[in-house]
């Protein structure tokens, strides 16, 4: 079984996830835990930023395909509330009153390119995978994701990645705006970290900063919550839709 892990070293909260079975797939349980564990954070005032990354080489593969996987008979409201669990796991990073930046190594996919883009900065590998990846697997967009894209990349890269199933690489995310650099995987978490000191000397400064950098950067065309709420109708049709006889 999967789990979020928290680490607290000074000013800097490490969220790790560690999921080896399913590459970092994120679980409802896993979800829930996220929620918790961001509540944790901030509780703690002396905390400034949060890097959020994937243990074993692997950022997130997404959402555990049990998760998404509709057997017949299946209550649909479970589903919902199951999917719903995943989607709080960014959603909550995203409303961390500290500073956020998701450390990308290895994979990057579906839910997991959502907690990625929920981050306010990202470092990522050069050879990562980033896949928005639905299309792929037979099922609509979910989590926010063509706002999340957007509002980083613009409508071409957008549509590229969600609708066209298009992958891109680290390289290719920062020449994009996806991230705001890329390097070598083996240096992405100390590039992390040190963005992480930097913000570190005054946590009430940082968490006061963080809140007037979203205020002015957003909100986005459609807000986040918006989209949630908008895609989750035609996203459970097409989980429907796959198991139908």
């Amino acid at each position: 079984m999967g789990e979020i892990t928290l680490e607290v070293h000074d000013y800097c909260a490490l969220l790790t996830i560690d999921s080896a079975e399913t590459r970092n797939g994120l679980t409802p349980a896993m979800g829930r835990q996220m929620v918790a564990l961001c509540e944790e954070i901030d509780a703690d005032p002396g905390i400034a930023v949060t890097v959020v990354r994937g243990a074993g080489g692997t950022f997130c593969s997404g959402a555990d395909r049990a998760t998404l996987a509709s057997p017949r008979g299946q209550a649909e409201d479970a589903q919902y509330k199951d999917i719903g669990a995943v989607y709080q796991a960014f959603v909550r990073v995203g409303q961390l009153q500290t500073a956020t930046i998701a450390a990308v190594r290895g994979a990057a996919v579906g839910t997991g390119v959502n907690l990625m883009l929920a981050a306010d900065l990202r470092v990522v590998a050069s050879d990562a995978r980033i896949i928005a990846g639905f299309m792929r697997i037979g099922i609509h967009p979910g989590g926010g994701f063509f706002t999340l894209a957007n509002r980083q990349a613009g409508r071409e890269a957008t549509a590229a990645l969600g609708l066209f199933g298009e992958e891109i690489d680290g390289r290719r995310a920062a020449e994009l705006g996806l991230a705001w650099t890329h390097v070598p995987s083996d240096e992405v978490e100390a590039t992390a970290l040190r963005l992480a000191e930097r913000a570190g000397a005054d946590p009430e400064l940082t968490r006061a900063t963080v809140r007037s950098f979203r205020t002015e950067t957003g909100p986005p065309a459609v807000a986040w919550e918006v989209a949630l709420g908008y895609e989750r109708p035609t996203q459970m049709w097409s989980l429907q839709r796959r198991t139908a006889p």
